[in-house]
């Protein structure tokens, strides 16, 4: 199966994750492309829409394949093939550092003027728009596990077979569309896969609930 593009695929997870409706759930998207897929599965279930930084760390040579992930408080994955690969101690420290640089500029860009939602004691719902080793969405939802859900859910559209099995001790739940076989990348399951910019971003995480702004999501409709 694949996606029209990412709106399509946010549609189809609402449609799967209609139980919460009603339970005012927290929708959690990993930036920047699942901030509109979160944008429409929070109107869907009535819930809010907030974000979690992550950051992917990369392999050396390689920055499309993820050997970790760090998240907002420092707490980095590191996956068990990373030394595999050439991933010293030393260069994921220098690259976690980095990364985390860039997840301060985000904050600071993305919400400057408010703390993240509370998370307390509520259904969290962390989406992304796909999953290849899953390292990005364990930094997620451990960050999101430290601020005390009641019921945490790992939500996507499409993930590798490991990746799943990968995620699986980190979320109460996952939700996952779809485990094709043969896996190489998020993006050929998508008709359209442009990517998403930080003005997008920031205009859907100040949409009122039920009325997402249009053109934040242009690109996200390109093409479809």
């Amino acid at each position: 199966m694949t996606y029209r593009d990412r709106l399509e695929a946010g549609e189809r997870l609402a449609d799967a994750l209609a139980e919460w409706h009603g339970a005012n759930p927290l929708v959690v998207a990993i930036p920047r492309g699942a901030v509109p897929m979160g944008r429409i599965i929070a109107d869907s279930l009535d819930g809010e829409l907030d974000i979690v930084l992550t950051r992917k760390l990369h392999a050396p040579g390689n920055p499309e394949f993820a050997i970790g992930a760090i998240d907002e408080s420092g707490w980095t994955y590191v996956a068990d093939y990373a030394d595999s690969v050439g991933a010293s101690r030393a260069y994921i420290e220098r690259q976690s550092a980095a990364e985390l640089e860039t997840i301060r500029r985000r904050r600071a860009l993305y919400t400057p003027h408010r703390p993240p939602i509370d998370a307390t004691d509520r259904v969290v719902i962390v989406v992304d728009d796909g999953l290849a080793t899953g390292a990005t969405m364990i930094a997620a939802l451990h960050a999101m596990r430290a601020r005390g859900p009641r019921r945490l859910i790992c939500a996507v559209p499409v993930a590798s077979l490991d990746a799943v099995e990968r995620v699986r001790a980190y979320a109460d739940e996952v939700v996952c569309l779809q485990t094709p076989e043969f896996f190489h990348a998020v993006g050929q399951f998508y008709g359209s896969f442009p990517q998403v910019d930080d003005e997008e971003v920031i205009a859907l995480l100040r949409a009122p609930v039920g009325k997402p702004v249009t053109g934040a999501t242009r690109n996200a409709k390109r093409d479809g």
